[in-house]
């Protein structure tokens, strides 16, 4: 389907065949207005329904109190857990919610108990948060890390992570499906059938395609997903959710169980249900959670597929054009196929191009090395520009940027010359 088919209005045709409505997204996110944005992949611009959701709770906490407004929505609070399975493809029961996906990733691997003699194994597509714990348990705890090399396209070396797999049996595998650093899709079902056929334990970390790839966590095999709300979910910060697969929730052991997820029943004694939910603590920020929820509806009223095709379809534009573009250079790998584009100015550090946009408008963000040494760093890059697309984003926002990216480049090769 061609890009402008899929800038169409959706009219009356089904689910299998919508489009997206970009007019009618745009009418409900004020955030467009004013600006060409392109940085969902790092916050999202919220549609006013998600807002106006978040307010109309806080003023109930304001008015009756904070324990009270939340047993208003109660019901509300439970939906959460239903759509997110929807979203996802899973159970009620293999949802839990949590304040940020750095943090479901961590009481995951507390419950998992690892130490010397365990091995985790990584992809180059690591996020820094993740890295950062993944060697921290190495350097502290005695545990094995294996960081797997890149095949050709940029995904991860299947065939060298089997190897790995069959050297440590049991092993655990911390995966990406797309990284911060670029638009690569890493093959997670592929990954999936390799740790399903070695037994080795599949934590996905799926913070930068929940919202933008339709997501079916049964046709991954994962036993754990994480995902964030604040991206392209275009929900509020400090919102993230985990799927659990309900067979391996069995397995974990809670490093510190909470009231929420458990119950104190004698002097040493306690009970934690069988729920993705005992992973959970008990404070939250509801306003938060109520603007998570609506934004996980919208995303299936929107309809996943017809998200992805939109999404995906503008970020090969966006490739494509500033590949023309002399003294510009897109650095996502081969295997770029997702709603994130890369890419470096000739001459100029990625922060100053990405300060050069935000004076025109247009919002995109600088990814240093730091934030993903086993990758940019591998690859000798000290910093991208990092671009994202999503629903939102219209024709108007398509020719401002690559307009603006033209001129960038053109006035430095003048200064350089």
């Amino acid at each position: 389907m061609a890009f402008g088919e899929l800038l169409a209005d959706s009219g009356d045709r089904s689910a299998a065949d919508a489009v997206i409505d970009v007019a009618a997204e745009r009418a409900r996110t004020l955030g467009t207005r004013t600006r060409h944005y392109f940085n969902s992949a790092g916050a999202g611009l919220a549609s006013s329904g998600v807002m106006s959701g978040m307010i109309d709770h806080l003023r109930k906490e304001e008015q009756g109190g904070a324990y009270e407004a939340a047993a208003l929505v109660a019901d509300d609070l439970n939906a959460i857990y239903v759509h997110a399975a929807q979203l996802l493809g899973c159970d009620t029961d293999e949802i839990s919610l949590h304040d940020a996906a750095t943090t479901g990733l961590r009481v995951v691997f507390d419950a998992l108990r690892l130490g010397a003699g365990d091995t985790v194994i990584a992809p180059r597509s690591s996020y820094v948060s993740q890295a950062l714990r993944l060697l921290t348990l190495e350097k502290v705890d005695g545990v094995t890390l294996r960081i797997i090399e890149n095949a050709p396209d940029g995904t991860v070396d299947l065939a060298e992570l089997e190897a790995a797999l069959i050297a440590a049996p049991g092993a655990v595998i911390s995966a990406v499906h797309v990284p911060t650093s670029s638009g690569l899709v890493e093959p997670v079902a592929e990954i999936g059938v390799l740790a399903q056929r070695h037994g080795a334990v599949y934590v996905l970390d799926a913070t930068q395609s929940v919202g933008q790839i339709d997501i079916d966590v049964r046709a991954i095999g994962c036993d754990v997903l994480v995902a964030t709300g604040r991206k392209f979910l275009r929900g509020p910060r400090g919102t993230a959710f985990n799927y659990v697969r309900r067979g391996f929730l069995e397995t974990l052991k809670p490093w510190a169980p909470d009231v929420r997820g458990s119950e104190w029943s004698g002097e040493t004694e306690w009970v934690t249900p069988v729920a993705a939910r005992s992973l959970e603590t008990w404070e939250a920020a509801i306003a938060g959670r109520i603007g998570l929820g609506l934004a996980i509806r919208e995303a299936l009223e929107r309809g996943m597929p017809a998200t992805e095709s939109f999404i995906a379809e503008g970020a090969a534009r966006l490739r494509a054009a500033f590949a023309e573009i002399d003294g510009v250079t897109v650095v996502d790998p081969p295997a770029a196929t997702a709603g994130i584009v890369t890419f470096t100015v000739d001459g100029m550090h990625a922060r100053d191009v990405s300060k050069e946009l935000r004076a025109r408008r247009i919002d995109t963000i600088a990814i240093p090395a730091s934030h993903a040494q086993w990758d940019l760093g591998a690859r000798g890059i000290d910093a991208v520009v990092r671009a994202s697309v999503h629903v939102y984003n219209d024709q108007s926002d398509f020719d401002a940027f690559i307009a603006a990216v033209t001129d960038i480049a053109e006035t430095q090769r003048g200064a350089a010359a």
